[in-house]
């Protein structure tokens, strides 16, 4: 009986390691930070020293592309793997001016990580279902919730009520919601540092308030914008600086955190923004004079590299070598099947997307064969990525431009006319790429 009892524990006591071999995930999603708000990607204004020391002690992805140059077809493809010609979510707003949520069939990154008995919290802006929709957090894979549902509700950094899970939580007008954010954080790494964890932090640093830049005419919403104070800046660049520093402060806290707890060893902690840096209509904050686009062509909004073109840092101690670059590109919808791999999760729902686990840890994955874009504002842009081409045509019959991104990352030169084979083959995946969708019509 003894002999019995003595391997149940030890049966037990081996599943309990098998499980907590399985390393936690931390995804942090900024919200309109541009790749070169950072300075581990040249910027020389805005101090970021916590996210810099991320990129020394891990690696740092030079061609790492958001999914969508706006927040919610860009969290769609993040969160299904799938890329804007296949989403479910293309947009902020289908034709009729409606927020379109998640299906039940749509399978999220976090519904994935429960196969395999993760626990899973998300913290901050959804924006992929309302209230009483098929597409809230808690039907798609997330045990726990604390934020905003509704993206345009996520401006305002004062909210009278946030959701948890799915009840109304309210709140104080003097709270500001990203210091909630950074609690919620810490206790749910606390809360869950005994088994598995997945956590989505998605701050809504440094988005403006439209709706106060209506009012003031700065839209950029923080208590204080030391350390930035007495800098010969515009009071919006000041607080925007002020911003990003507090992301950089938050990111610190957390990886404070995780080391205090004997959780960094086992923990890939993953920083990257939704898509480019926003322009003066939203916040009044000029981007120029930090070259938040990184000097690239474009902003929010445009498939120009300077729309799309994303931060993107792990760090993994003991497990991703310290002070790496990769240069191949990669898109956000390639995080659903990364995630799957580094956990050991097999899926059978379809995804564009392709694992670059092996870029992670310094050995060389299997490349994608080419990146896919399309975009509704505005007109339907459609952009592929292949190698170092770069093409991209307004109308599903428009002239496609051709950039060499190699000699031309600016895309200032359209040489689409020297290399008709290359337009032939971009035309074909813009062609084949694009499904058509009830939601969004091209014109």
């Amino acid at each position: 009986m003894k002999i019995k009892v003595l391997l149940t524990i030890l049966l037990l006591s081996f599943s309990a390691f098998a499980q907590a071999k399985k390393p936690n995930i931390i995804l942090i999603l900024a919200d309109d930070l541009g790749v070169g708000d950072l300075g581990s990607y040249g910027q020389k204004y805005i101090k970021t020293p916590n996210l810099d020391a991320m990129a020394k002690n891990g690696v740092k992805f030079t061609n790492f592309y958001s999914s969508a140059p706006v927040c919610a077809p860009s969290r769609a493809s993040l969160m299904t793997g799938l890329h804007q010609g296949h989403a479910r979510i293309r947009g902020n707003e289908n034709l009729k001016g409606e927020r379109v949520p998640l299906r039940p069939e749509d399978t999220t990154i976090a519904e994935i990580f429960k196969t395999q008995n993760y626990r899973t919290g998300l913290i901050g802006k959804w924006g992929l279902g309302e209230d009483g929709t098929t597409g809230i957090p808690n039907k798609k894979g997330f045990d726990y919730f604390f934020g905003y549902l509704n993206q345009t509700l996520a401006h305002n950094y004062h909210p009278e009520t946030l959701w948890r899970n799915q009840e109304i939580v309210k709140l104080g007008v003097e709270n500001y919601s990203p210091y909630l954010f950074q609690k919620e954080v810490e206790d749910f790494i606390k809360r869950e540092k005994n088994q598995p964890f997945f956590l989505y932090y998605a701050t809504i640093l440094p988005h403006a308030n439209n709706e106060l830049n209506r009012k003031t005419g700065n839209g950029m919403e923080i208590p204080s914008n030391a350390p930035y104070t007495d800098e010969n800046w515009t009071i919006q660049q000041k607080n925007y600086a002020a911003m990003v520093s507090l992301i950089d402060e938050q990111v610190g806290k957390i990886n404070k955190l995780l080391k205090e707890l004997k959780l960094d060893k086992n923990t890939i902690v993953i920083f990257m923004s939704d898509n480019g840096p926003q322009g003066k209509v939203e916040g009044s904050y000029d981007q120029t004079l930090f070259q938040s686009n990184m000097g690239l062509r474009g902003i929010k909004r445009d498939l120009y590299e300077g729309g799309i073109r994303s931060p993107f840092i792990a760090q993994w101690n003991g497990k991703i070598k310290p002070n790496k670059e990769v240069a191949t590109a990669w898109t956000q919808y390639d995080l659903f099947p990364t995630f799957a791999d580094l956990i050991g999760a097999k899926f059978e729902n379809r995804v564009d997307g392709k694992s670059f686990k092996q870029d992670l840890l310094g050995k060389k994955s299997a490349k994608q064969d080419y990146q896919y874009w399309e975009f509704y504002e505005g007109g339907f842009v459609q952009a592929v990525r292949f190698g170092h081409w770069k093409g991209i045509r307004r109308g599903i019959k428009g002239k496609l431009e051709l950039y060499d991104l190699a000699t031309d990352e600016k895309e200032t030169t359209d040489i689409s006319g020297k290399f008709p084979d290359v337009v032939k083959r971009i035309e074909e995946i813009m062609q084949r790429e694009h499904v058509d969708s009830e939601n969004w019509k091209v014109n």
